[in-house]
């Protein structure tokens, strides 16, 4: 690994996700039997691991707790060789998402807080971006109490740094001027069709790229996922379809942060923005045949897919 390549630097939560299976959601105030249930780390981790799975220099610098579920976070991390830069939290453990997958591989997420809230912009800082490093921010971590710490981060990042902005489900229900002040330093965004089309109020996919790209600036790149169709890299003022890879999925859950992974871990070695999306596609394709959320697949098995 080239040391003075960019990096990819994550300042998002790393939690537990407790996976829970099963055979549809239950109606209000019911009970549905579950058909499995397992723990991995998850979050921020997914993306992390997609990158260093790549062969990108992953770094995390958000805030882990003391307990087993902290454990699995860190012990998940280390064995794909992701560095930490902040202390661990003495007395709080990391919290957990329950994820509850249908047989549609469909999921829906309930998520509790621990002490992966508990950073400051001063524990960021210490990831120490550099010029040409991608800075991945998630705009789960734009609630309270990681929303200040966060933005006054961004405000005072070097010039050159990459901020890649996937902004969940949340990011088009906060206000405006929260919004307008996060996409002022974003020069990435990447996001689902879905979180596209709550953005700009569009029911075509295909003109959500553009109108976001204005929101932006003119220098921005937009990444729109539109499932096993694949994506959209919007850049230079045109947009370029980037086909999927349509797979039998068994758990969608991980498999944007697997392409987000996968797509600036391929930027940061120096990949231009098709071929990264393309190589992006290709690890989502394989990420949902499998189950749990860190499920991006190294480089040399996208090599093989590919061919």
């Amino acid at each position: 690994m080239d040391a003075s390549a960019p990096r990819v630097l994550h300042t998002a939560q790393a939690l537990v996700d407790q996976v829970i299976e099963v055979p549809a959601l239950p109606e209000r105030g019911d009970n549905v039997n579950a058909t499995s249930e397992r723990r991995f780390a998850g979050g921020a981790v997914n993306v992390l691991v997609a990158a260093a799975r790549t062969g990108a220099r992953a770094v995390h610098g958000g805030a882990h707790g003391t307990g087993p579920h902290g454990d699995l976070v860190r012990e998940t991390l280390a064995a794909e060789g992701v560095e930490l830069t902040d202390t661990v939290v003495p007395d709080q453990d990391t919290g957990v998402c329950v994820v509850l997958v249908e047989p549609t591989a469909e999921r829906t997420f309930v998520t509790t807080y621990g002490a992966e809230r508990r950073i400051s912009a001063d524990s960021l800082a210490r990831l120490d971006p550099r010029p040409g490093d991608l800075v991945c921010v998630s705009g789960y971590s734009l609630f309270e109490p990681t929303r200040d710490p966060l933005l006054a981060f961004l405000d005072h990042l070097p010039r050159g740094v990459e901020v890649v902005l996937d902004p969940g489900a949340p990011f088009a229900r906060f206000p405006r001027e929260l919004q307008e002040r996060v996409l002022a330093v974003t020069t990435v965004w990447t996001s689902n069709a879905d979180e596209a089309r709550a953005l700009t109020g569009l029911d075509a996919l295909e003109d959500t790229p553009a109108t976001i790209r204005r929101r932006i600036g003119s220098g921005a790149v937009v990444v729109v996922r539109d499932g096993e169709r694949g994506c959209t890299v919007f850049h230079h003022g045109r947009g370029t379809r980037i086909a999927g890879f349509p797979q039998v999925a068994v758990d969608t859950n991980g498999a944007g942060d697997a392409h987000t992974g996968v797509l600036v871990a391929e930027r940061a070695l120096g990949a231009d923005w098709e071929t990264a999306a393309t190589r992006a596609n290709a690890a989502a394709a394989i990420s949902v045949t499998r189950h749990g959320g860190a499920t991006a697949p190294p480089r040399a098995e996208v090599d093989a897919f590919l061919r």
